[in-house]
Order: structure tokens, then sequence, then C-alpha cells
């Protein structure tokens, strides 16, 4: 498996959890698409996932103030819960033992490496923060960083990120 810890600020992250993944395709030869999809059934985000690629969910812990990463990958078509990035053991954070590997990140806090967890049905189903909270989706792309805000789209709905293989509807946001 490859390492992604970070040496360098991205984001405005404790490091940059994207770093060294592989570069992947463009929208147009993606095999695999990251959609968000609200109760209505519109697709709100969309975005390339091939093979390999990774993503986190990053948002703001309510009562700390701080930033929380779970981060996933596309492996062999299965979304998979890869890593998790916590910079305190606040209110409900914490390492389960047997789930992956704790280490410190150097910064104070810690990853949890190696969980590598499928994930139900390629889909989960998210209650988006408010503002404050900023739930939001960050991801490389041939060495460029990319972000985008589920909490400005859809603060306080239920959404569902589906890892999938069709090619989703056209008009929705696309990156």
């Amino acid at each position: 498996m490859t390492r992604w810890l970070a040496p360098a600020l991205a984001l405005g992250l404790i490091g940059s959890p994207l770093a060294g993944a592989e570069s992947y395709s463009s929208p147009a030869n993606a095999s695999a698409f990251l959609v968000v999809i609200d109760e209505q059934g519109e697709t709100l985000f969309q975005a390339a996932m091939p093979e390999g690629a990774r993503w986190c969910l990053q948002w703001h812990h309510s009562v700390e103030k701080f930033a929380v990463l779970d981060c996933y990958r596309n492996h062999a078509g299965v979304m998979e819960l890869e890593r998790s990035h916590q910079p305190d053991f606040a209110a409900g954070l914490g390492h389960i033992h047997g789930r992956g590997v704790q280490v410190s990140d150097g910064q104070g806090g810690y990853w949890i490496e190696d969980i590598d967890e499928a994930v139900p049905g390629n889909q989960y189903v998210l209650r988006v923060g408010a503002p404050a909270v900023d739930h939001r989706l960050v991801w490389q792309r041939e060495g460029e960083a990319h972000s985008v805000s589920l909490s400005q789209r859809a603060a306080g709905e239920r959404v569902t990120l589906r890892l999938t293989q069709d090619a989703p509807p056209s008009g929705a946001t696309s990156q």
C-alpha cells in the first residue's frame, strides 16, 4: 500500500492527506466517479475517482473546532476507508483497538492508518454540517489540490456519497 503521510501543509490541514497519491486521469477518461446526491436524488457534485484515486472528507469538530479527516480510496471499484486523522482524543474521537494502527502525526495529533475497510454498498449517508462544521471533500489530481464544501451546498441536509462505475448524469458540478 502506498503511504501518503504528508510532510507539507496543504489545504490548510495538518499535512496533506493526499501527498504522494498517484496521479490519475481526467474526468473524460475516468471509469469511476465520486457522486454526492441529495434526498431528492439530484446530483450535487461529481468527480472522477478511477482505480487508485484517493479523497478525504474533512470537517471541523463541533466542540474542539479542529479539522478531522476520513480518507478513502477506490480500491478495485470498492470504496474503502483507508485512514483517519484526528488532532486529539476529543469527544467522539479515538482509536478502536484492532481497527487500523495509530501513529503520531508529529504535531500532537495522530493518524489511524491501515483501516482498509470497505464501505458497504460503496456509499454512505451524511447529514451535512453547518458552515462552521464545513464538511468538505478534498483530493488531488495531477498534483493539484481540489476542495468542495458540502456545507456550502447542502448544510443541514441528508446526502449520499457514492462511488459509482456509472457515468453520473450531466448538469451536476464536476471537477
